[in-house]
């Protein structure tokens, strides 16, 4: 009898699960982190630290095959881990770790970068840039020599080449038009050509013209006198004094003759016939004074024919302006037409209008002013008859 035998299986494995930061954290992480946290590019790395750009991406990469020389990785891992502030010990284990790499004696085989390697001088490149290979993705590619020529611009260049050629060939064919001399036939012969005698022939004759028939040339002493001044046989003089000398001290002046005899010396003067002389005015006759007087405060404007402000103010009591004599009279505004007078020659007229008012476009004339206004009452105006006795009695002391 065949007995059935039970096997029991393999206990399962406890998986355990992993949470969301349950991963790897690698070297090249770390160091690509503290490098974006100082805000450094490789190329930065390069140009602060001396060491290739390419070299540092191996170190981050992990990758010790892109080093010449495995003799300098430590010291390039340790030095790139000090500028990220990180312990470089701890950084060149997790690189030898993560990488396979093994420090190697300076005298073993495994130090020489050409063990086990067979030297191709054809793949061999002098000066090999490491920037100019594909295994740098870091270094921006070159642009292409009509990558910044745009079509748009190429048009623009043609339609302003255009322009310029234009605007010279026209200027140059301005300036030669210019600068052409054209003759236009004319139908009239010219004037010597119309004297000639067609038939003179060989002798070439000019015929004299009816108008020049009688013209005789001047002589040779004449046309020198043209250049010298002709002298004078008779000076001709001039007296300067004339207007004085044709005066007559016998009948002019101070020295004429006085005869007391007959009477008067214009009655002499009369008796021998001779003229009188008329009276000598010196001065024009007297222009009769115009003046305004104010008796109580007043103001007060006197404007010219013109336009012109001949007196703006406030005249006091007993305050004259005398009014100056123009060609065209001039006119009053008075902003108390009671308080103010007019005294021509020592006569007041007035007041200019009733007390309060204001009385404008007076005419200053004295012929107006004595035609338009009455003679002043003194007894009407007691601050007037005050103000010309003051006048009176001043001259008088």
């Amino acid at each position: 009898m065949i007995g059935k035998t039970f096997k029991r299986g393999d206990a399962p494995e406890d998986v355990q699960a992993k949470g969301f930061d349950d991963y790897e954290l690698r070297l090249g992480d770390l160091m690509r982190g503290e490098r974006a946290t100082m805000g450094k590019s490789l190329l930065d790395v390069q140009r602060e630290l001396k060491i290739k750009a390419a070299y540092i991406a191996a170190i981050e990469n992990a990758d010790p095959s892109a080093f010449d020389t495995p003799g300098f990785i430590a010291g390039y891992v340790r030095s790139y881990a000090r500028y990220l502030n990180m312990d470089p010990d701890h950084a060149f284990d997790a690189f030898c770790e993560e990488s396979g790499f093994a420090t190697a004696h300076g005298m073993s085989a495994e130090a020489s970068s050409l063990k086990g390697k067979t030297f191709d001088p054809s793949s061999a490149t002098i000066g090999k840039d490491i920037f100019s290979g594909s295994a740098t993705p870091f270094v921006p590619a070159g642009d292409a020599v009509f990558s910044g020529i745009e079509p748009r611009a190429i048009g623009s260049v043609l339609v302003l080449v255009a322009l310029i050629a234009g605007l010279g060939f026209g200027g140059w064919t301005v300036l030669q038009e210019v600068q052409k001399v054209q003759f236009a036939p004319v139908e009239q012969a010219p004037v010597v050509v119309s004297d000639l005698d067609p038939l003179a022939g060989a002798a070439n004759a000019v015929q004299p013209v009816d108008a020049l028939s009688g013209f005789e040339a001047p002589s040779t002493e004449a046309l020198d006198r043209l250049y010298r001044p002709q002298a004078l046989d008779v000076p001709v003089l001039v007296a300067r004094d004339a207007p004085i000398s044709t005066l007559n001290r016998d009948t002019i002046g101070a020295l004429v003759p006085q005869v007391t005899v007959s009477g008067s010396p214009a009655t002499e003067l009369a008796a021998l016939d001779m003229p009188q002389p008329a009276p000598i005015q010196v001065v024009e006759p007297n222009v009769p004074e115009l003046q305004l007087v104010a008796v109580r405060p007043a103001w007060v404007r006197v404007r010219a024919a013109n336009g012109t402000v001949i007196f703006e103010g406030v005249m006091e009591p007993g305050q004259n302006f005398v009014v100056p004599a123009t060609e065209d009279p001039a006119s009053l505004r008075v902003g108390e037409s009671g308080a103010m007078y007019f005294a021509v020659n020592g006569v007041h007229y007035g007041p200019v209008g009733q007390t309060g008012t204001v009385t404008s476009n007076v005419e200053l004339t004295v012929q107006s002013l004595t035609e338009s206004f009455a003679v002043a009452d003194l007894s009407a105006d007691t601050d007037l008859a005050e103000i010309v006795n003051v006048a009176q009695v001043a001259p008088a002391e």
